[in-house]
């Protein structure tokens, strides 16, 4: 049987995992009877809920007499990290672009990957079913894109098939008449463009582990191509770590791929996607051989974190009333287990109950932190905050690429807001009552940008961003809330009538009946001091009746937050306090007098 090896890559939402779904169940992989769900390969609860991939997944077809290894890649720039070790895996690449977005900044930052890469591209324009396609201006747009990138002139020449991956059709024509049930065009233009691996079986073995996985039974697992050679189950091989030492281990378990299985092997060949387990702490870009003919692979690069968070044991005075794990010895254990799976993950101790976790944007952090409480852990986090490097003797700080698309009459006010914020506009385009902005701004000044955002162009504004490089830091000060913060000075349970009197300070977090601490943030001032209120307040009982007695309290619906808001909201001396059941922001010192004391202290300085 021969082997194709293909990564799926493409911006967010424009279709691959549910393109991957059509292939999977048009295929002749899975049995007749076996049911798919949609977007199979989305295994986790938070990638199925929000619609993301978050970690790359792997997969094998049977088309014909081709077995089609494909891996489906998250299209967030905050895993570009897998994206690019997932092309050392790979001969050549399906890039799925949406007829009506066109290319967006996670097109451009994949397929540069995957070009730099030096793999094989083809072009499936998805979402060809949509009224408001317009597939010429893309297919330009593909091509300016692969010209700017530097493509050589062999892939310059890709092939393009037209795609509706929800309808489950396809066709080798942008015709709309053409498209028919099938998806036989992507298949055929697979098998027929991307070139077969290296089948080298006769020499030494050399395995790189490109990505990691993680079981309680075998430990680590280390994902990757086999690069040349054979590799058995129970064989004893060398490791070449990544500081040039060598480790004998013995190959415990070997896994192949097939449908939405992982299934055990005894063996191995040159060309083939595999899983192994044996050696507990294998780490990507190390080279499995075999043993006595030792010959390292070049080591797979891996991207820096560029965002830094404290997790902290939660100290506030609800403190384990509503999870299951809340020592600090619990979610450091827990912390050093992701690090087993996630490469682009660092933790390092900051004191006996906190850490410093280190990740590769807001979301990567934030998909930890819900994947910890869903887990049942309680935590405290700070304000995300970027890495500063110093490089040649000069402070730098990460820089990202901005894009966004806003409704013409709210452009004024996002072109102001990110002037304060030490952006540079790099490149505007008016079409259709929409203007889509370039800029180049520093990540620091993205945090807490998006709410903002959402708020000017009431939720029709699209924004993405991804990494760009270290520049020399910023003057601009951006990244702290213009506006203050309302703050419990009580413990108890917030009443219609304490909350009523405090209408007009702000807007509310929290509704009656919501148990609250001092300390604990309950709302936004208007004005740009905090203000500590009582929320707990009752109304004076008295025996005199008045004609406004009875009157009802009415009070305007609180604001609702989810965490990544929260992470966003909070300023430097804030926490958010996160728990299976709630999210609650809070000031790190609870104390009214305390804070205010403090707060004056600084002032002075």
């Amino acid at each position: 049987m021969e082997i194709r090896n293909v990564a799926i890559i493409a911006h967010v939402d424009h279709g691959k995992t549910t393109l991957v779904n059509q292939l999977l169940e048009q295929s002749d992989t899975l049995r007749e009877n076996q049911q798919i769900m949609d977007r199979a390969m989305d295994s986790n609860d938070i990638e199925r809920e929000r619609g993301i991939t978050i970690l790359a997944k792997t997969t094998a077809i049977n088309y014909k007499n081709y077995r089609i290894n494909i891996l489906d890649t998250p299209g967030h720039a905050d895993f570009g990290g897998e994206v690019e070790r997932i092309m050392h895996m790979v001969d050549g690449v399906l890039l799925v672009v949406d007829a009506y977005e066109g290319t967006m900044p996670q097109t451009r930052f994949v397929l540069k990957k995957a070009l730099e890469a030096g793999v094989k591209p083809i072009v499936a324009i998805n979402k060809v079913d949509k009224p408001s396609t317009r597939i010429p201006e893309v297919l330009d747009e593909v091509l300016e894109l692969f010209i700017e990138l530097g493509a050589s002139d062999d892939q310059l020449d890709f092939p393009v098939v037209y795609v509706s991956a929800i309808n489950g059709t396809s066709s080798l024509s942008p015709d709309l008449g053409t498209q028919k049930y099938t998806m036989e065009p992507v298949l055929d233009m697979i098998v027929n463009n991307i070139p077969g691996p290296s089948r080298d079986d006769a020499s030494p073995l050399q395995f790189q582990p490109a990505l990691l996985d993680y079981n309680d039974y075998v430990g680590r697992i280390g994902i990757g191509r086999v690069a040349r050679g054979t590799m058995k189950t129970g064989e004893n091989v060398s490791c070449v770590r990544l500081d040039g030492s060598i480790k004998q281990f013995r190959i415990q378990k070997l896994f192949g791929f097939l449908g939405l299985k992982r299934i055990e092997v005894e063996e191995a060949h040159a060309g083939e996607i595999v899983a192994i387990a044996g050696l507990p702490d294998i780490s990507v870009g190390e080279t499995v051989c075999t043993a006595g003919k030792e010959e390292a692979l070049p080591i797979l690069r891996i991207d820096e974190p560029t965002l830094q968070m404290t997790f902290g044991v939660n100290n506030s005075p609800f403190a384990g009333r509503e999870g299951k794990f809340v020592t600090a010895r619990k979610l450091e254990e827990r912390l050093i287990k992701e690090t087993q799976r996630d490469v682009s993950l660092r933790v390092k101790p900051n004191d006996t109950e906190s850490w410093i976790v280190s990740g590769r944007g807001e979301l990567h952090l934030s998909i930890l932190i819900e994947n910890m409480r869903r887990e049942g852990y309680e935590l405290q986090v700070s304000k995300p905050e970027v890495i500063i490097k110093e490089i040649d003797g000069v402070k730098c700080e990460p820089y990202e690429d901005l894009q966004l698309e806003v409704p013409e009459e709210n452009v004024g006010n996002v072109i102001e807001a990110l002037g304060t914020r030490g952006a540079i506009m790099v490149n505007m385009v008016n079409s259709e009552n929409q203007v889509r902005l370039n800029y180049t701004i520093p990540s620091r000044g993205l945090i807490g940008f998006m709410t903002d955002f959402m708020t000017m162009t009431k939720g029709y504004g699209i924004i993405n961003h991804t990494f760009k490089e270290y520049m020399p830091m910023a003057d601009a000060v951006v990244g702290e809330r213009k506006l203050g913060v309302l703050v419990s000075m009580e413990n108890g349970k917030a009443s219609s009538y304490g909350l009523g009197q405090l209408e007009d300070r702000g807007v509310m977090f929290i509704e009656p009946g919501c148990e609250v601490y001092e300390g604990m943030i309950v709302g936004e001032n208007n004005r740009e001091n905090d203000l500590a209120v009582n929320v707990v307040k009752q109304k004076q009982q008295t025996n005199t009746r008045s004609a406004g007695k009875d009157h009802t309290v009415v009070l305007k619906r609180p604001r609702k937050l989810s965490l990544e808001v929260c992470l966003d909201y909070i300023n430097s001396d804030e926490l958010v306090e996160v728990t299976p059941v709630n999210f609650r922001m809070r000031k790190k010192i609870l104390n009214t007098e305390a804070r205010k004391k403090y707060d004056a202290r600084v002032k002075e300085k």
